[in-house]
C-alpha cells in the first residue's frame, strides 16, 4: 500500500491514477549503452593478442564498466516509480520523493483551472506538464507524467460528478 491509499478520507476512492512516462529512461539508457559498448571493445581487445596483464585489467574495467551502466538505470527506474498522481471522487493528490515525501493535494471545488503543456515530442509519445492552478495560487508543474490529457479529463469528470445535483 502507497502514501496515497494510506492517507485517503472516508469516502474517498481513487478513481484515476497516472506515472511518469517511459521518456526518462531514454538520456540513461543511452548512457548504460555507452558503457556496456566500451566494455565490449575492452573484452574485445581483451581476448586479441595481447600481454596477460593487460587482458586482467581490461577484464576488470570491462565488469566495471557492466556494473556501472546499471546505475542509471535503476535510478532512472526508482525515479519513475517514486511519484504518484492520483486522482479521487474528492481531490487531486500528488506526491514526490521516495525517502523524503512532499505531498500537494487540492480538493475538487478548489481547482480553477488545468493547464497541460506538450512539445511536439510530448504529443507525439504522450508525455506532458500538468499545471493545476487553484483559489489559493498554483501548483508546481509536474513534468514528463503520461498521458496528460487523459489526467486532465479524469479531473474534469470528477469535477462534473461532485457538482452533479444528488438525489
Amino acid at each position: 500500500m502507497g502514501y496515497i491509499e494510506n492517507n485517503l478520507i472516508s469516502g474517498e476512492t481513487i478513481t484515476y491514477r497516472a506515472r511518469l512516462h517511459w521518456i526518462l529512461f531514454l538520456k540513461p539508457g543511452l548512457l548504460s549503452l555507452v558503457f556496456v559498448a566500451i566494455a565490449a571493445v575492452l573484452f574485445y581487445y581483451a581476448y586479441q593478442d595481447s600481454a596477460p596483464e593487460y587482458t586482467t585489467r581490461m577484464e576488470q574495467v570491462g565488469a566495471v564498466l557492466i556494473v556501472a551502466a546499471l546505475i542509471p538505470l535503476i535510478a532512472a527506474a526508482v525515479r519513475r516509480s517514486a511519484p504518484e498522481y492520483v486522482i479521487t471522487n474528492k481531490r487531486v493528490i500528488m506526491k514526490t520523493g521516495l525517502v523524503q515525501n512532499q505531498t500537494e493535494e487540492m480538493f475538487l471545488n478548489k481547482i480553477e483551472s488545468i493547464g497541460v503543456d506538450q512539445s511536439v515530442s510530448g504529443r507525439m509519445l504522450g508525455y506532458g506538464t500538468i499545471v493545476i492552478r487553484g483559489t489559493g495560487g498554483s501548483w508546481e508543474p509536474f513534468v514528463r507524467v503520461s498521458a496528460p490529457l487523459e489526467f486532465r479529463r479524469q479531473i474534469q469528470e470528477q469535477i462534473g460528478k461532485s457538482l452533479e445535483p444528488r438525489v
